[in-house]
């Protein structure tokens, strides 16, 4: 199976040409990072997470976050010009799309979502079929994610991180 087709990233597709749900983007794909290679930072599933966060940071107004992680974004996506990670998806308008966002923000425009050009059909075939069925979702959650979701079970582990920090 090519890494493309792997479920989370067909997620992450989705997630990023449907609802422009980019906290859930950065999610999923952080989740695959770990999978294939936990810690190695310039990995290119890392410039993809990049791009989600880049693209969250500048809904949200936080153009000098936006700036500096699209910028990291789009110097992963160079340093890995030639990986498997780019052969189903456009690499030369994902390149383009980071730098154009980058310069929109410079100019003080406001936020412009863009698509992931898809080239492989079966792997767009997917990505179509899972966007149509995207709950939907309001802008103001989609803006304000990180601070509206349910976070229980990371207050939990972080509770439990520090009684056994005390314990030790």
């Amino acid at each position: 199976m090519h890494p493309l087709f792997h479920p989370l990233f067909v997620n992450y597709c989705t997630y990023f040409n449907g609802n422009q749900d980019y906290f859930e983007c950065h999610e999923v794909l952080e989740e695959y990072w770990k999978e294939v290679a936990p810690g190695e930072k310039k990995h290119p599933l890392v410039g993809y997470v990049q791009l989600a966060t880049g693209m969250y940071h500048w809904r949200r107004n936080n153009r000098n976050g936006a700036i500096r992680i699209l910028k990291k974004a789009y110097e992963n996506f160079i340093d890995n010009k030639n990986s498997l990670y780019f052969e189903l998806i456009d690499y030369q308008d994902l390149c383009k799309q980071c730098i154009n966002s980058i310069s929109a923000i410079e100019e003080n425009m406001p936020f412009q979502p863009f698509q992931l050009i898809v080239l492989d059909d079966s792997l767009k075939q997917l990505v179509e079929k899972e966007i149509i069925e995207l709950p939907a979702v309001e802008d103001n959650y989609l803006v304000h994610k990180h601070m509206l979701r349910d976070r229980s079970d990371i207050l939990l582990a972080r509770e439990m991180k520090i009684k056994s920090n005390k314990l030790k």
